[in-house]
Order: C-alpha cells, then structure tokens, then sequence
C-alpha cells in the first residue's frame, strides 16, 4: 500500500484502519468497539480492551522468544560507565520493584512522580508503575524545588521515587536537597520518597518517609501485569501552558501502545532487534515514546544515554555511541546537532568513527534549519529525515513514511501528515487557506490513537486550551503552510509570526536565511515592539568557532541577506552578537521571553530554562 492510500483510509475509514494496527499488539481482551465519540468531538479509542503496557514492552517479547536479546543499553560518558539489559533481567527488575510498590500500598490508579537522571533505575521505576497500573508522572531531574512542588500539587502522587543526584558536565547536581524542599513547599504530601544512591553523592533519609532503593526491594516478590482498561491513565507529562501553570497532559494506555507501535515502523521503519537511539531525556515526551515505550513495544534494543552532544568528552560523542553500540536509528533534536556542527563544523570528529550500522538520522523538537540538514547530509549521506509533533500528541503529526514508501524530502519541512491526523492550514475565521499560504496549523477531529485525552484534573482547560479555539479541529499551536505538492512547513508558534507594518512575516523563514551564512552556528529571529510599523525582526545570532569575520561586517552581510531573499518589506536591520541563546533543557530557544526583554516587559523566568543566567545577559544586549 502506498502512503498516499494509506492516508485516505485512515481518514475515510478511522475505525477500521485503527483496529487493523490494534492487531500489533497484545492485547489481555481485544477491543470490539474502535472508537467511542464524545459531545466535543474528541473522544476515546478501543474503550471496551484491556491491556497491560508492561506487558507489551517486556513481557510480550519473551514470548516471542526475544528473552535473551539486549533490550537496553545504559551508556554514560558522564560517570564511564556502561551496563546492558536483556529483556529477560529487565522484566525481572521491574516486575521485582512493581512489587515492592504494591507492598507499599501504591496500586492501581495511584500517581507516581519520578525524578530522576538518565539511569537505568528510571526506565525501571516507569515500567513498574504500568506494570501495576499506577499512573507516573516523570519530572526533568533537576528541576527546581518550586517546579516540583506544584506538579505534587497537581498530581498528588502517593510517592516520589528519585535518587541522590544527577550529574552534567563538570558538575553534580543533588536531588534529594530539591525534593526535600518542594515537599515541604507542596500541601499535599506524599507518603513515601523510594530513593536510589548513586555513588557520586550521598543523600540522607527522613524517617518514616524515606526507603532506600535496594532496601526496598531486597525482600520483594515479583508481580504479574495488572490488566487496565485501554482509558485508563498510562502516564501525565507537564508541558508549560501561557498562564504560567503547567498543563498535566494525559495519555492513555490503549491508544497510546497502538499509536506508538504503528509510528515505530511508519516513521522510524524500526524491526525487532534494531538497535534504536532516541538522544533524549526521560524527563520529555520523546523519552516517553522513544527511549521507553516504542522501542520496547518493537521489540529493538534502546539506548539511554546519560551525556550530551558535545563535552562529554567532545563533538564526537554521539558518533563514538553509535559506533560502539551499532545504533542503527538516531533520534534527536536540531539543537543538538548545530552544538555539533559548532563545535565541529568540517565533521573531522565524526570520521574517526565507523557509522555504518546507522540507518538514518531523524531530528524534531524544533524545526530544523536547512543549513543543519544540509550539514548532516554533507558528512553523513545518510538519509536525514524532519518530523513534527507535540507532547500533546506523543507522535508524528507530519513525518516522511519511511515504514511505507521514503519520498523525496525538502529542506525546512516535515514531509507529510502521518496517517490519522487530517492536517489543514487555517485563516483566523477557520477557513482553509490555499496551497503556499501561511495559516494557522489545526487537525480536524478525531485525533488518532496517542494523543491526550485531557488534561490531569482540568478538562475545561482541555477544551479550551486545544478544541474550542476551532470548532471541530485541535488548535495546535503552530504556524505554517502546505505547499502545492503536499508537503507541510512548520514555521514555528503562531505568536512567532510577525505583524510589519500589517504584513505577516514568518521569523522562521528569516532564521532560515541567517542560518544560511557560512559564519553562522546558530539564531533566532523575534519581533520587538516598534512604534511606527508595530513590529520589526531582530536577530540574535551566534558565530562559528574560529569565523574570522567582525561583528559589524556580519550584521551588514545579514541585512543584505533578508533583504534580498525578502525584500524591504521585512524591515531586517539588527542583527545582534550573542555568546548564547536561552534555551529550554530539551534545546528549545525561549523566544517568547527574548521578545518580553527586547521590548522591556516584565518577564518570569521559565521552569525548564537550561541557565537563567543567560537573560540577565541578553538583557544586557539591550540595555547597552
């Protein structure tokens, strides 16, 4: 079947097109209803199955005989250490700590907060919880103790499992310290904090609420997979919402295992015993969908890595982890890889490594700039393939379906919808707007299999949040165009396109344009306050290690640049020199709060900021 079949049967025909991809799975009592509508038009997919999520990723694949094959590999540069999983001992630990918690008292339904850095004992605490039926809630390590307090606000999880401390470059961070804090700043408290020592930092114990994590399991007995119906919460994962709250974005355990197994081979074309890199972090949806779950309900081998792109030791980190582990997929984020090519920019770390079990490289989490694609393609020649989604979807909404038919890509967009999510470009009344016309970028309702199904305990916020902006679609967020030959561009949020002197301009596509200069490692574009045309462009910019070109030479060449490639009408005339952007930890550029400095607002400093240092020193840039 051809891709293009495919899609029209997943929108003519949702119910029975998603019941043939519920066949991939096991299920504990297959669903004999597909699709259950509710009075908003979203609603719930196979709700009479029951399933276990545990079971699918673990035990599943014992019976199909893969027991002894390497589900996951544990490689950290950042402690040099190195551990591997078959899927045999890694059932064994979780159905072993699964029991530990039920002899807790934590059962089906309860929450579960996990905090923790990249280690094994994360993915283990994440498939006990849905081993059991509880309802994790995984919180970035690291964050701080506010952020903490008011996510155990909104869950109320009944215990907190974490550990001593996490490590970055250079430095440790404590954990316990910041859950310590946010539990005496949170008014619901929960019962227990499983804590597991690493040997980089010793924490301390408050009795009566604190149990050590091999204490708590030494005398534990093994549990089987609870069966939970297909509604059932699998997980919350907070995303950062406009009012400052985050929202509590609930999937489902039905939905999700259908979706996520049907994107591991549409999107990734991933088969058991693929070795499967997601370079990510479990604290962030892609870790959910594919450090966790996808590979394991695949039947792949994961990799979780604890280091970074660059600095643990070098840019030639993800090109050692892939030789010595025989990745044959990697995942990871744009940012990523310009961290790379700054530091690297002729690729001379990645030809001291043999690549060539690597298939291909996909990359989201951002848009991905053309010179970062076109950097990728150079040294690697390997296929490199853009996709974009949401946490809110927990999978492609538009990908290049490799699993089916690999078509031509283009620079700067996501290829196709994914089969299942009816894309279309909106004018604000709503309105289809034509073929290379920037809108605003909706789904018609049903959203397919995987996606939230509300949000924890505010399901107005849901509805009014996604559904009620558009009648009949999900608002997504994002702003972009379908060009005539299909091929849907994501140009970022909608509050990222700018109003010129009453012309709407992308800075996505500006960005593009500086990007493109060879001095150039990385920018944002955002539109500061000006009296006479409302908004005008500015730049950030950061240069190349070792570019030779001054700062004020640059600016001009960039000017020149947008002015060509758009014309006057883009009012382009600033382009400021940067050590750094403000980044989220996941390497998402804060722009919403580089506008609120430029234009002299009052502005909050973000939960998931990687440095909050570095806007006091764009601030600086403004002020000088």
């Amino acid at each position: 079947m051809t891709y293009h079949a495919e899609f029209k049967r997943s929108i003519d025909q949702p119910e029975a097109f998603w019941g043939k991809q519920a066949d991939a799975i096991d299920w504990i009592q297959p669903p004999k209803i597909m699709w259950e509508k509710l009075d908003n038009g979203h609603g719930n997919w196979f709700p009479d199955g029951t399933l276990n999520t545990c079971d699918i990723a673990l035990d599943a694949n014992i019976r199909a005989g893969r027991g002894e094959q390497n589900a996951l590999i544990y490689d950290s540069p950042v402690t040099g250490t190195q551990q591997s999983f078959t899927y045999l001992e890694l059932r064994d630990q979780v159905a072993i700590f699964a029991g530990a918690m039920r002899a807790q008292g934590i059962t089906k339904g309860d929450r579960v907060i996990i905090y923790m850095p990249m280690i094994p004992q994360a993915v283990i605490a994440m498939l006990a919880c849905a081993r059991i039926g509880a309802i994790h809630s995984v919180v970035f390590g690291g964050f701080a103790a506010h952020e903490l307090a008011v996510r155990i606000d909104d869950a109320k999880p009944k215990a907190i499992i974490t550990a001593s401390c996490g490590i970055e470059v250079n430095r440790v961070i404590e954990y316990k310290p910041l859950v310590d804090d946010a539990i005496k700043e949170a008014e619901h408290k929960p019962e227990c904090c499983i804590l597991f020592q690493r040997p980089e930092a010793k924490a301390s114990l408050v009795a009566g609420r604190d149990l050590e994590w091999n204490a708590f399991v030494a005398n534990a007995e093994a549990v089987d997979p609870v069966p939970v119906k297909s509604t059932d919460p699998l997980y919350i994962l907070y995303t950062s919402g406009t009012t400052g709250k985050p929202k509590g974005v609930v999937r489902d355990n039905g939905g999700h295992a259908v979706a996520i197994r049907y994107s591991m081979s549409l999107v990734y074309d991933a088969s058991p015993g693929d070795v499967f890199w997601a370079a990510s972090d479990v604290g962030w949806v892609v870790g959910h969908s594919y450090i966790v779950y996808g590979p394991l309900f695949t039947g792949c081998t994961t990799i979780l890595y604890e280091g970074k792109p660059v600095r643990t030791p070098d840019a030639g980190a993800f090109w050692r982890v892939c030789e010595d582990h025989k990745v044959n997929i990697l995942f990871t984020a744009p940012t990523a890889f310009r961290a790379v090519r700054k530091e690297d920019p002729e690729a001379d770390q990645l030809h001291r490594y043999d690549i060539g079990s690597l298939k291909r490289i996909y990359l989201a989490g951002e848009r991905l700039d053309p010179p970062t694609y076109e950097w990728l393609r150079e040294h690697t020649s390997l296929p490199v393939l853009d996709h974009w989604w949401q946490t809110e979807t927990g999978w492609a909404i538009c990908c290049n379906p490799t699993g089916i038919d690999m078509v031509q890509t283009k620079p700067g967009s996501a290829t196709f919808p994914s089969p299942g999510f009816n894309v279309q470009v909106l004018d604000p009344e709503g309105i289809p707007v034509a073929a290379g016309e920037q809108g605003d970028v909706a789904i018609k309702l049903p959203l397919p299999p995987g996606c939230l199904s509300t949000v924890w305990g505010d399901d107005a916020r849901f509805q009014n949040t996604y559904l009620a902006p558009i009648p009949g679609y999900y608002s997504s967020g994002d702003g972009g165009y379908i060009d005539e030959d299909g091929y849907v561009f994501i140009m970022g949020r909608t509050d990222d396109v700018i109003n010129v002197a009453g012309h709407r301009l992308s800075t996505g596509e500006m960005e593009e344009i500086i990007a493109s200069h060879p001095a150039v490692a990385e920018c944002c574009v955002i539109g500061a306050n000006d009296e006479l045309k409302g908004q005008v462009p500015l730049g950030l910019v950061l240069i190349k290690d070792g570019a030779t070109i001054s700062e004020t030479e640059l600016e001009e060449e960039l000017v020149d640049m947008v002015r060509e490639r758009i014309g006057a009408i883009a009012c382009f005339r600033q382009a400021i020199i940067v050590d750094r952007l403000p980044k989220t930890r996941s390497g998402k550029i804060l722009r919403r709060v580089i506008r609120q400095i430029a234009d002299g607002q009052q502005y909050s400093v973000p939960s998931t900021i990687d440095d909050p240092a570095i806007l006091e020193e764009i601030s600086q840039h403004f002020t000088s």
